[in-house]
């Protein structure tokens, strides 16, 4: 009876070995067709509906909704690689697929799992010692050898013919934010990229500073929509009327009593105003709420009165790198905001983007020590 139970144990583990690398493998089959000059490209459609063309591995492993948690091991090898070295990604999912083939062929011949992972060990060790021989150090002041190493990474990709652009672009991008002296890697994060639909590739731009596609200008009242020398503050507090709790109802009998409704809500917003006329602010961003309006017409009046350039409807994730590249704190309640939460930058416009209502507001001339910067992509889909 003994015998028969770990037969049967050893066979179960064999059973699931093998289904884990059926389903590691699997996904490496997808992407692999996608690899190298005669790569095809993948058309994937999200479950949002929308279609997205491409061949980097990375993408494709990130759109496809992958359950079995092997195959998701493949997915997260290729995120780590694009992190880590931002190409490659499909190259690493092949190779794990490869490897794990050949482990199939060894454990088919009995050898067991601990022996295989021993094996691949030595050959880590010994494949390290032939990288290392074969690679070429970079220098991080030759410019030119950093953009011909990009134009590579972007010739099997779609936008191949526009590498002359793109690849200096996203260069000067990183060396803009890289400690050059002793960096080992780089923080993406302090790179923000835009993308609006609309013009073509190559209107695509670096900006020194910030650049809002989807925050417009609030043009209410005839606000200014462009001002030099910005004194910039960031508010998390609305610049409305409070409103009551939930679905409470004011009844009020005469008109004298919505007369001084209505002055006190006034009353209220000319004071929260004032406050900011008097920091000096002239350009106001506003965090988006979900309880009320975050301003409302009469704010935007007496804003637009005093020269205050307002856009509102900021995102909550966006509030750190914002106040990164200009300097500012972010202020949640009015009697907390002063001339020292400010931030600044040399100049805030808004510029047409292409085409009719497609407005883009950049903020440049940002702060010099503030290491962030912003790509603005342009494009026809």
């Amino acid at each position: 009876m003994h015998h028969s139970i770990t037969q049967q144990d050893s066979e179960k583990s064999k059973d699931i070995r093998s289904t884990n690398i059926v389903a590691a493998r699997a996904v490496a089959d997808v992407v692999r067709t996608s690899l190298g000059p005669k790569g095809m490209d993948k058309m994937i459609q999200d479950t949002k509906g929308k279609v997205l063309i491409t061949n980097d591995g990375a993408t494709i492993l990130k759109q496809m909704e992958v359950i079995h948690p092997t195959a998701k091991m493949l997915v997260e090898i290729s995120k780590a690689q694009d992190i880590e070295a931002g190409d490659g990604t499909t190259s690493v999912v092949v190779m794990a697929g490869a490897l794990l083939k050949a482990s199939q062929e060894l454990l088919n011949k009995g050898i067991h799992a601990a022996a295989i992972s021993d094996g691949f060990d030595v050959a880590l060790t010994k494949a390290r010692e032939i990288i290392e021989s074969m690679g070429t150090p970079v220098d991080l002041g030759d410019r030119q050898v950093l953009i011909n190493n990009c134009v590579t990474c972007l010739s099997s990709k779609v936008v191949s013919q526009n590498s002359d652009i793109l690849a200096p672009m996203a260069v000067d991008a990183v060396l803009k934010i890289i400690d050059r002296e002793d960096a080992k890697n780089v923080d993406l994060n302090n790179i923000r990229v835009s993308m609006k639909l609309g013009g073509t590739v190559d209107d695509s731009e670096l900006i020194d500073g910030l650049c809002f596609t989807n925050n417009k200008v609030s043009h209410f009242a005839g606000g200014p929509t462009r001002v030099a020398d910005a004194k910039i503050g960031l508010i998390q507090f609305c610049l409305s009327a409070p409103k009551t709790d939930l679905e409470n109802n004011v009844v009020v009998n005469d008109y004298t009593a919505m007369d001084r409704i209505l002055k006190e809500e006034r009353k209220y917003i000319v004071n929260l105003v004032k406050k900011i006329v008097a920091t000096g602010c002239n350009v106001l961003l506003i965090q988006k709420s979900i309880l009320r309006d975050a301003v409302n017409e009469l704010a935007l009046h007496f804003l637009a009165k005093k020269n205050i350039m307002v856009i509102k409807d900021i995102e909550r994730d966006d509030v750190d790198f914002i106040c990164k590249t200009v300097n500012a704190v972010p202020v949640p309640h009015i009697d907390q905001f002063t001339k020292e939460k400010l931030g600044t930058a040399g100049m805030v416009q808004e510029v047409s983007g292409g085409g009719g209502e497609n407005k883009i507001v950049k903020v440049t001339q940002c702060p010099a020590q503030n290491k962030t910067v912003s790509i603005l992509v342009r494009g026809s889909n």
